[in-house]
């Protein structure tokens, strides 16, 4: 698949403006749609290496979930690791009970039916759960346990009809995040079938531009770039999301894709080292900022002004180059891991941070 480095600085444009929001600042309102961009830009990769595959006749299960195991689990777990021991000095028993329970439902990625239950995203006392993130993350995996079956399944039967399935999901999808938001907005905002057609976005940019490169447009890449800042900055919590509100992020993002090559003028502004770099560390700044926001306004006597947490967010991004460098890179290297090592490494890791949440949690 050809490296287009727009593509990390949408990435860079999607995490920067999530920090933000959790850190306070006012002008990134609707700061939180940064993750539905990453949903599309996920469901827009990945879909356009399935396809690839699958047109060479190379696409296997067990490579699949190499590559997401080698993409998510190890910073992930790294991460993990970092924070308990600030977990157990700073949280109140009741505190650490409920963050050993997140542990282990993030080691199966169904932190989202956790927090689902737990809290509600928007709420204040969301602040200071140290794990709350990771709901997208449990969202995306469990969207590829069926989503790679159903392309195996239906791509003997011809592209049409895989294409006709997946948009009859995404109308399923999109309804039914009109009904919940209205009537029960906390799985609205968690769940994965709410959720799905964000991915699905990304799925049907991959097979428009199948076969074909991405065209530089400079009217439709401005409008993809403005359509995500008003998002960004006119949305607040009270706009309800996912939903056709979310439509313009999900839009503007999939016109970037489609139009902001490095011939126009959004392409080249994404393309830029800083922001590339910033891409590059998205992920691990994702998982970092918001354990460090958490205990920060945890050990304060009161809230941390913005720009305190700003200065914080700096220091994740630090902290994400260090865990990109020398954790995710790494162990994206097929030379040094074999799949099989990687398969099994992931399973075990999984089952040791179950019965590491369990015994924070005093399940053990």
């Amino acid at each position: 698949m050809l490296y287009r480095k727009e593509i990390d600085g949408l990435r860079a444009l999607a995490v920067i403006p999530v920090i933000l929001f959790h850190a306070g600042f006012e002008f990134f309102g609707g700061g939180f749609v940064g993750v539905d961009i990453f949903f599309v830009i996920s469901g827009y990769l990945i879909t356009s290496i399935i396809l690839a595959e699958l047109d060479n006749g190379t696409f296997t299960i067990a490579n699949f979930y190499e590559r997401r195991i080698r993409r998510i689990f190890p910073a992930l777990f790294f991460v993990i690791i970092a924070i308990i021991p600030f977990a157990y000095y700073w949280l109140l028993p009741a505190e650490l009970t409920s963050f050993g329970k997140s542990i282990a439902s993030v080691s199966i990625f169904a932190s989202n039916f956790f927090f689902w239950q737990e809290s509600d995203y928007f709420a204040s006392d969301s602040e200071y759960l140290p794990l709350l993130h990771t709901w997208s993350l449990a969202v995306e995996e469990q969207y590829y346990l069926f989503f790679p079956i159903i392309m195996i399944l239906l791509w003997r039967f011809g592209k049409n009809i895989l294409l006709t399935t997946l948009i009859v999901l995404a109308i399923l999808s999109i309804a039914l995040s009109e009904w919940a938001w209205r009537y029960s907005p906390d799985f609205n905002f968690y769940m994965l079938p709410t959720r799905m057609w964000e991915l699905l976005a990304g799925a049907f940019t991959a097979f428009y531009l199948i076969n074909r490169a991405p065209t530089g447009n400079q009217i439709g890449a401005i409008l993809g770039l403005l359509a995500i800042f008003f998002s960004l900055i006119f949305y607040d919590s009270g706009i309800p999301i996912p939903s056709l509100y979310g439509l313009l992020p999900i839009l503007g993002t999939v016109f970037i894709i489609l139009f902001a090559t490095e011939q126009t003028l959004v392409g080249k502004l994404l393309s830029q080292k800083l922001v590339v770099v910033i891409g590059l560390i998205s992920y691990s700044a994702y998982l970092w900022h918001v354990p460090i926001f958490a205990f920060a306004r945890i050990a304060s006597l009161e809230e941390p002004g913005p720009w305190v947490l700003g200065t914080l967010g700096i220091v994740a991004l630090l902290l994400a180059w260090i865990s990109w460098r020398f954790v995710e890179k790494p162990f994206r290297n097929k030379k040094l891991f074999t799949q099989k090592q990687v398969l099994i490494t992931g399973m075990l890791f999984s089952i040791l941070f179950i019965l590491v949440g369990a015994q924070i949690a005093g399940g053990l």
